[in-house]
């Protein structure tokens, strides 16, 4: 195995919040219902505090790198105040610089009830909003167990830009329980008459312990979930959305976080059953922090980070299974780049592949065909 050079692989950070206003029937995320659907202000503290201390543990695997970009995930993140974000950064800053153009993505919800005026996020140093819609149907909202309507989708997506964000992704999914062809259609197109410059647009499945797990819905069928996912391409297509990533749609940037996951990049991971990846001299290393959010509390900083070597035999795989959820790819040398391993030893597996017509017959990029994309599992099969 090569000398891995750290320093030249961009470091995200990607920060947990754990709680939601309600639980929601398909969702198997680490989240969990607060009383009253608010946090409370000294809950709020205690957590931020818990952040920033999480935080300085584990700056020595910066390696000499500022942070390239920064995504907070949930439950739902806009439950925190903007103030406390702005607190949160400025303290975040002090510790470990950020790049000057760093993307800072906030997952926001619809409902108002659920957060600040998206003008103050803005203020506070949020860049990117990334808004849970799922859907603009009313009925199939109630079904996922959501607690804003069509209304407050629209309406959140037009606030967002009217408090000043050029960069609005829209998360939507398709294949809802008895959702039709042109539901699923109209919602794509609302949310692109409505402003979204970037789309993550991704099939309901039915994950366990959740709520649809143990009570399944009752799902589209297959012909109707093909349907649906040629006739949405073609629109997004059509209205010059571009495919970058097998769920992911932009008519901007691509965001630059989840390039980077893609790419196979670190990112330092700070909260409640956060997950990080960092790439020391000497190889590949995998972290998860505590999971319930009490757990989590009591014992920051004092937890000792469990770090997971992925072993050289995994990592092919492991890079593989990112790097080529992109439509374009990733450049061939960036596999020993950022695994540390010979790309010549993958060979024949290349080779089989190409001549399969699963993978671009390029030989200085890693890229499947669109043939490829659509047999994307047995493609990843290959590098087990």
């Amino acid at each position: 195995m090569n000398p891995l050079q750290p320093i030249d692989i961009p470091l995200s950070l990607y920060i947990h919040m754990p709680w939601c206003v309600r639980k929601c029937p398909y969702c198997d995320f680490n989240s969990h219902a607060v009383p009253d659907g608010k946090l409370s202000l000294d809950l709020e503290q205690e957590y931020l505090q818990a952040l920033l201390e999480d935080f300085k543990t584990q700056t020595q695997f910066a390696q000499g790198r500022k942070i390239h970009s920064v995504f907070i995930g949930g439950g739902t993140p806009s439950l925190i105040s903007a103030q406390g974000y702005q607190w949160l950064f400025t303290q975040l800053k002090a510790v470990l610089a950020f790049e000057d153009d760093c993307e800072i993505t906030l997952e926001a919800n619809p409902g108002t009830v659920e957060h600040d005026p998206f003008a103050d996020y803005l203020a506070a140093g949020i860049n990117r909003l990334s808004i849970g819609v799922q859907s603009f149907n009313t009925e199939h909202l109630k079904k996922l167990g959501r607690i804003h309507s069509n209304d407050d989708a629209i309406a959140a997506i037009g606030l967002a830009r009217e408090a000043g964000f050029q960069r609005i992704n829209v998360d939507l999914m398709h294949g809802l329980p008895e959702q039709t062809l042109q539901q699923a259609l109209q919602d794509l197109k609302l949310a692109v008459e409505h402003g979204a410059t970037h789309i993550s647009w991704y099939q309901l499945t039915i994950e366990p312990n959740t709520i649809f797990f143990r009570t399944q819905p009752i799902l589209p069928v297959d012909d109707v979930l093909e349907e649906i996912q040629a006739q949405g391409e073609a629109y997004l297509t059509a209205q010059g959305f571009v495919n970058y990533e097998v769920s992911a749609w932009r008519k901007e940037l691509p965001s630059a976080h989840n390039l980077n996951y893609w790419q196979f990049g670190d990112y330092l991971a700070i909260g409640a059953g956060a997950h990080g990846k960092v790439t020391l001299h000497d190889g590949v290393y995998r972290f998860q922090k505590t999971r319930l959010p009490k757990d989590y509390l009591a014992k920051v900083p004092a937890e000792n980070l469990q770090f997971k070597a992925i072993a050289a035999d995994e990592l092919p795989f492991e890079f593989m299974m990112n790097a080529l959820r992109l439509n374009d790819g990733v450049e061939a040398n960036l596999y020993t780049a950022r695994t540390g391993l010979n790309l010549d030893d993958l060979q024949d597996i290349l080779n089989t592949l190409r001549q399969r017509q699963l993978l671009q017959d390029d030989p200085k990029r890693l890229a499947c065909t669109a043939q490829g994309h659509v047999f994307l599992n047995s493609v990843l099969e290959a590098f087990l």
